[in-house]
């Protein structure tokens, strides 16, 4: 029992990380599983993601075009003509949202400012995953030599570094406003 004590603070963090993203996870896998959609193909927030993807291709100057996929549930995005990308349901960041969401709640601080970094962390993610997709389709359609590493390697970097950081900018924000509390 002295071991639970001491270590309170990682149980605490541990239990609410790991029961957020668990909780988290089967909501979104529940909405996947009733989400599929003849107008929104597969579902709406894939599709949505595919969209906004497009249209921010479309402001760097290619033509570009997106078809929902006839062989799996996923929209494809092609430059000028040749279809280069599938969108399928994990490039839709909402998996990474979960986790980032998970990690911040764990560290909760009050509600207010919790809920706050959550929104705009969400928002940021999001963001930043339509531009990591949009460079992803250019990168593969001007050096397509590179399309293994762009996807296997530097684009995951690219949205999981930036979780990251956001991770580091709330710890650091929440010890600064912990040991203020404690002066």
């Amino acid at each position: 029992m002295e071991i639970l004590k001491k270590n309170k603070a990682v149980i605490r963090f541990l239990g609410i990380f790991f029961g957020t993203y668990i909780l988290l996870t089967l909501v979104y896998q529940f909405y996947l599983n009733n989400a599929a959609s003849e107008a929104y193909y597969p579902e709406p927030v894939t599709h949505i993601v595919a969209l906004h993807s497009e249209r921010l291709i479309q402001l760097f100057g290619y033509e570009t075009k997106m078809i929902p996929s006839i062989g799996d549930p996923s929209m494809l995005l092609g430059l000028n003509g040749k279809y280069l990308v599938r969108v399928v349901e994990g490039c839709n960041a909402v998996s990474v949202i979960i986790l980032f969401l998970s990690f911040i709640l764990a560290f909760k601080k009050d509600w207010k400012s919790t809920l706050l970094f959550i929104f705009a962390g969400s928002v940021l993610i999001y963001a930043f995953n339509i531009l990591r997709i949009a460079l992803l389709t250019i990168g593969i359609y001007e050096i397509p030599d590179y399309k293994e590493l762009m996807h296997g390697t530097l684009f995951p970097l690219f949205i999981y570094g930036f979780v990251f950081l956001l991770w580091i900018i709330w710890i650091k924000n929440y010890n600064i406003k912990e040991s203020q509390g404690h002066a």
